[in-house]
């Protein structure tokens, strides 16, 4: 059975860690991103869909002075993450990414691990201008995540969960929990009609790609061009 994305992270809290740390080689990635992120006294840091911030474990370690702002559906997820970083310049807002605005010009990086492989093209494309405004003016995002292998994959992993919100008889619109990678290829065209000119693949692991997408302009030169 499907769930909705905040009861799903919710009712695993207690055991989420130990499962995201057997994914693949995450023992790897998650300090790799960390140690993409900004080492500057006091840089601020957007964190989408945080958890419990395993990224944060290796970042505040590389930088105790980061301020960051974290993001997630899960009010229990936030709740773990509060405690485990009393200590630090740390602010947690439950609620979707897509829905809560962000301060424009404010962040010297964007991070999001493992959460954004549940959405489509269609909705990520709007985040990601958020994102792009977001940034400061040679800011960037780190976007470590599950990705498809090929474009039948993707198209199958999104037809098999239409298929069971309409055995299930879910015609919301909310989240669920189900995941729906893009390729690395539609991710890159998303962020670059978001503005970003620069996107690299940073690292690969398994099903996992860390991608870095800079912002070097200040406009959004392909916004409104569909893909």
């Amino acid at each position: 059975m499907l769930e909705k994305m905040d009861e799903f992270f919710n009712r695993r809290v207690d055991g989420y860690e130990d499962h995201q740390l057997g994914i693949g080689l995450a023992h790897i990635f998650y300090p790799f991103t960390a140690d993409q992120l900004p080492s500057d006294q006091n840089a601020v840091i957007l964190d989408l869909g945080c958890g419990t911030g395993l990224e944060l474990d290796y970042y505040f370690k590389k930088n105790p002075t980061a301020k960051v702002v974290g993001i997630d559906l899960a009010a229990d997820m936030l709740d773990r993450l509060k405690q485990k970083f009393p200590d630090k310049q740390l602010e947690l807002i439950q609620g979707s990414y897509f829905d809560i605005p962000f301060d424009n010009d404010h962040y010297d990086a964007v991070v999001s691990v493992e959460s954004l492989h549940h959405f489509t093209q269609a909705e990520k494309i709007p985040l990601y201008r958020k994102v792009f405004d977001a940034l400061k003016q040679g800011g960037y995002l780190i976007l470590t995540d599950y990705f498809s292998s090929s474009d039948e994959e993707e198209q199958f992993f999104r037809k098999e969960l239409l298929r069971l919100k309409k055995e299930q008889g879910i015609s919301d619109n909310e989240f669920y929990h189900y995941d729906t990678p893009l390729t690395v290829e539609h991710e890159t065209q998303a962020l670059q009609e978001a503005g970003f000119s620069s996107v690299e693949v940073l690292g690969h692991w398994e099903t996992t790609t860390s991608l870095k997408a800079s912002k070097l302009s200040t406009t959004h030169p392909l916004k409104g061009v569909g893909l």
